[in-house]
């Protein structure tokens, strides 16, 4: 059995609303010493490490709110790459592997996973501890890549999606945006806003429904 692999993140170096996301299930997430251990599902630390260091050059915390590391990116990437998506079992994988028209898609042999592993290493193992300029230069180096195309996609997936998939921690990335949820209809609140801006609080596709829902990536076979 393959050893459990964590993201050791300082306590302090979270926001409350990030800490109660992380710490939903009791049984995913041991704090200690200062420390949150959020447990990782395809990524070594190292490797986790890297690819957030990324997403925190592609999506920064600024002025106008939160970024990638405070939505907790990470975790929503490495939950899509250990789920049937990172194995590519959904897509036509026999050959031939050619160079095609951009509207045929991907026609690699490679998985995303594969793809991500290559793209992690050839950051280096250092990434994570270089100066802010210096990342951005690596980045800059790889923009042009399939690597850089998914991970840059996948950050702003990881900002935005619903809550369920690992991301947007606290709905943080709806609250920057003003996105009140998944909601069927906003019939109810047309009168309730006329002639006022709409600024309902966001809600996640759970609270909505009232009950738990199960992303793609952790669905049982």
């Amino acid at each position: 059995m393959k050893r459990r692999e964590f993201l050791t993140v300082p306590v302090k170096g979270l926001g409350g609303v990030l800490i109660y996301s992380l710490a939903g299930e009791a049984i995913r997430v041991q704090a200690q010493d200062g420390v949150v251990r959020v447990p990782l599902r395809f990524f070594n630390e190292a490797e986790a490490r890297t690819v957030q260091a990324a997403c925190a050059r592609i999506f920064p915390a600024d002025d106008s709110g939160p970024g990638a590391t405070e939505a907790n990116v990470i975790v929503y990437i490495d939950h899509q790459l250990a789920g049937p998506w990172g194995a590519d079992k959904h897509r036509y994988t026999k050959g031939p592997w050619v160079e095609s028209m951009p509207e045929h898609g991907y026609q690699g042999k490679e998985n995303p996973r594969e793809i991500y592993r290559a793209g992690v290493a050839k950051l280096g193992g250092d990434f994570a501890s270089l100066a802010l300029a210096a990342q951005d230069e690596r980045l800059r180096a790889i923009e042009k890549t399939l690597f850089f195309q998914l991970l840059r996609t996948h950050t702003i997936e990881g900002m935005f999606s619903d809550p369920l998939h690992g991301g947007n921690a606290g709905l943080i990335g709806w609250q920057l945006i003003g996105y009140p949820g998944p909601l069927m209809s906003y019939r109810d609140e047309i009168d309730k806003y006329h002639g006022m801006p709409f600024e309902a609080k966001p809600r996640s596709l759970e609270q909505v429904v009232g009950r738990k829902v199960v992303g793609w990536e952790d669905e049982k076979e």
